[in-house]
């Protein structure tokens, strides 16, 4: 972010609304803004993307213990009759213990999701950006937009 813009406003309000156009413009595809905005906002919006793309596909597949609820062919839990100490009888939901394979970040891109939301503070889920190995969340044109900064509007 340039230092040199201050945008006619006070810090703390020119942050948040650098932050909530930030937010708009990677959501949405593009935003209506003036020019000098749009070149704070394609400043953040760059190093943002920049640095999700090059963490992408940095993680690990773990197999991880999964307890869950065992359903019956209708969809509703499975109870059984249980007898308590003091002799009350009540139901109790039978628990199936199953082996899911899961993503587990590797510390650079936990550092870099950190750094995203502790720096720009931005108002979106981060993990949009880094989810996928393909982009798909973000359509090529969309991430053309946003990377060459034709995704705004520019009022005059």
């Amino acid at each position: 972010m340039a230092t040199n813009r201050k945008l006619g406003r006070t810090t703390d309000i020119r942050n948040a609304m650098l932050k909530t156009l930030t937010t708009d413009l990677i959501l949405k595809g593009k935003v209506e803004t003036t020019e000098a905005r749009a070149k704070e906002v394609k400043a953040i919006a760059d190093s943002i993307i920049a640095l999700a793309i090059k963490e992408k596909d940095n993680f690990e597949t773990v197999d991880a213990k999964v307890v869950k609820a065992k359903l019956d062919s209708k969809g509703n839990k499975v109870t059984e009759l249980v007898k308590s100490k003091n002799g009350n009888e009540y139901l109790k939901v039978v628990k199936e213990e199953t082996t899911e394979k899961r993503q587990k970040d590797m510390p650079s891109r936990l550092n870099a999701r950190r750094k995203m939301m502790r720096k720009w503070q931005i108002h979106f889920p981060v993990f949009l950006l880094m989810k996928t190995t393909d982009s798909s969340d973000l359509n090529s044109r969309n991430q053309e937009q946003i990377m060459t900064g034709t995704g705004m509007h520019i009022i005059q």
